[in-house]
């Protein structure tokens, strides 16, 4: 698989999003992506419960382990590399996560503006 250049959605160098719980398409903590990567896991959230449980209303399951998956689930205050589109949706159902934006590959632009996000965005944590 080739990665695409690890560039966040302000130009800048890609950061890392979570190690602890590993997160992104490669499960490198960054939220790097490639065209193998169908889902877009392109955005750095800050998981919230609401948020959580929505997701799993409409689906897409963060809550519960897969360990055969190395998938320890997400909880609220965890940081995760969400698909673009599933992002979208929970802004349109009203329960959008904060987002990183230094952490959030420029890729996510192609299905989300750069606008909607800064109006997410959070500060970085050091």
């Amino acid at each position: 698989m080739n990665m695409d250049e690890s560039l966040n959605v302000l130009g800048g160098p890609l950061l890392p999003c979570s190690i602890d719980p590993l997160t992104g398409f490669f499960r490198d903590g960054c939220c790097n992506t490639s065209d193998e990567d169908f889902g877009s896991h392109t955005v750095c959230v800050l998981a919230t419960e609401d948020f959580l449980l929505s997701q799993k209303e409409s689906g897409n399951d963060l809550i519960t382990p897969w360990p055969e998956y190395a998938f320890p689930g997400v909880k609220p205050g965890e940081r995760w590399c969400l698909c673009a589109s599933r992002w979208l949706e929970a802004y349109r159902n009203g329960v959008a996560p904060k987002v990183f934006l230094e952490s959030t590959h420029k890729r996510a632009l192609e299905i989300i503006p750069l606008e909607l996000l800064e109006r997410f965005a959070v500060e970085p944590i050091d």
